[in-house]
């Protein structure tokens, strides 16, 4: 006994085995989505939690180094000698947490990427499915579904590519401020103004 299978628009619909793996591979890619993006918040976590105690150390040292200054002009000159190492400092934090946000982007692209080109494939797959099954006399109209897919394909490849160079554009922005940031010349003690 030979099993008519149901179609839609000439194309066969999912059987529920199907249906289930593919709500099975939706689920799992989301769980994926989630784990790169607490792991990203994780290492944000970590790492707001060093910058915090390192913060309250330099700050302990700095207060009792100024409440031991023997006159205004040691002051002056031990706030002057602060400004290059904050400096650092704030460069190299913000060069972690750029290295983190890109780490967990790249991740959760390579994600998103595998499912999208899952979903271009089944896409194609019931196109031609439709084209298989459909009526004669109907080429024209399954060209311009054919036609409308390929463009979209397109388009998002043409997204995709554009984002990446956006991203390649700005971590060439931030290395080349980070590189420099650093090199900045300290302030030197300021001679007091008349009025």
């Amino acid at each position: 006994m030979q099993h008519q299978q149901d179609t839609f628009l000439g194309a066969p619909m999912m059987t529920p085995e199907q249906l289930a793996a593919a709500n099975q591979a939706n689920l799992d890619a989301l769980v994926e989505l989630t784990r790169k993006s607490f792991e990203g918040i994780e290492r944000l976590v970590e790492l707001n939690l060093q910058v915090a105690r390192a913060t309250m150390g330099d700050s302990a040292e700095q207060a009792k180094a100024m409440l031991s200054a023997k006159g205004p002009q040691e002051l002056v000159s031990l706030q002057a000698g602060l400004v290059q190492p904050a400096t650092e400092k704030a460069t190299a934090y913000s060069r972690q947490i750029y290295e983190i946000a890109s780490q967990t982007q790249a991740e959760v692209t390579k994600v998103v990427e595998a499912q999208m080109a899952a979903a271009q494939e089944k896409i194609l797959a019931l196109v031609d499915a439709t084209v298989k099954n459909a009526p004669a006399g109907s080429e024209n109209a399954v060209a311009v579904v054919r036609s409308a897919v390929t463009a979209a394909n397109s388009a998002l490849e043409s997204v995709q590519k554009a984002a990446k160079q956006a991203v390649g554009v700005a971590e060439a922005n931030f290395e080349a401020m980070a590189k420099n940031a650093p090199a900045a010349p300290a302030p030197k003690g300021r001679s007091p103004r008349k009025s």
